[in-house]
């Protein structure tokens, strides 16, 4: 067996020690105040929500990290399902070792992949018993209805992931960890699914509503353009072009959006507001 290294970890650098300027972005020139954000906890159940692929990581036999891709379904707390072979490595690795860890990316992936959100879980896996078992079957198959054709095999298990340690990467500069018990508290965005499609919306047909939104509303008064590059149920994220530079802002509905079709509304509700507060 492979020795395990007992080194010490190397202190995280305090800062990216980037060239004179790089990080330098053009500010608000109109003092506002900070809108409502997602926390870390939403951000990875609305992540683990809207996908059911994952790469597992897992320990092999020799201790070493083994991935594989797996997919998964969900309880109601979040709480991941899967549905994996004793014919599989990781089913055999899990069986010995049941540490793990479920890493979930957006499928949302722009010209550049690392300034996307994605989500890493880690805890133990387990066998769930009684109802809890039949819970675990039934969201692992609403998920994933193929694996009706085998999930009754005898090779096959279905295992749910115990969370105990959550990172959230929500792109360049965002990133956050929960505890377990913030990520089963929290709710997965009930906009997400029609997020795309609305932020395709108003970029393609209210260019000039968003200019407004960014230079009434988010303190950019010199604001030349602006795109509306994600929605969630608290507001809009926004790039903003300045003569001073490109900058990136956010503006906040007056009330969450707590339904699938909410974003519509609350999106009609913040232009009108960003247009009152504009001087005629």
């Amino acid at each position: 067996m492979r020795p395990v290294s007992t080194a010490a970890r190397p202190p995280a650098p305090a800062d990216h020690h980037a060239p004179p300027g790089a990080l330098e972005i053009p500010k608000p020139l109109v003092e506002v105040e900070a809108p409502r954000r997602r926390s870390p906890a939403e951000e990875a159940r609305t992540l683990v929500a809207g996908a059911t692929l994952g790469t597992l990581a897992s320990l092999s036999e020799g201790g070493d990290p083994w991935g594989s891709l797996v997919t998964y379904g969900t309880l109601d707390d979040g709480t991941p399902v899967l549905c994996l072979s004793l014919m599989a490595e990781h089913g055999r690795n899990l069986a010995a070792d049941s540490r793990a860890s479920l890493v979930v990316a957006s499928a949302d992936i722009g010209p550049d992949p690392m300034n996307s959100g994605r989500v890493t879980l880690a805890g133990h896996a387990e066998k769930p018993e009684g109802q809890e078992l039949e819970a675990a079957r039934e969201a692992h198959l609403r998920a994933v209805p193929t694996a009706r054709g085998y999930i009754d095999y005898g090779d096959f298990s279905i295992l749910v992931l115990r969370v105990e340690r959550v990172r959230w990467v929500g792109g360049y500069g965002r990133m956050d960890s929960a505890d377990a018990a913030a990520y089963a508290g929290a709710e997965p965005d009930p906009v997400a699914p029609g997020s795309s499609f609305a932020v395709s919306h108003l970029n393609e047909d209210h260019a000039d509503t968003l200019l407004v939104m960014a230079q009434a509303l988010a303190g950019f008064t010199d604001a030349t353009a602006a795109r509306c590059t994600a929605a969630d149920r608290y507001g809009l994220d926004l790039t903003v072009e300045t003569p001073r530079g490109r900058s990136w802002t956010r503006v906040g509905f007056a009330e969450p959006a707590d339904s699938p079709d909410g974003l519509r509304p609350a999106t009609i509700e913040l232009a009108r507001r960003a247009r009152a507060t504009t001087p005629a």
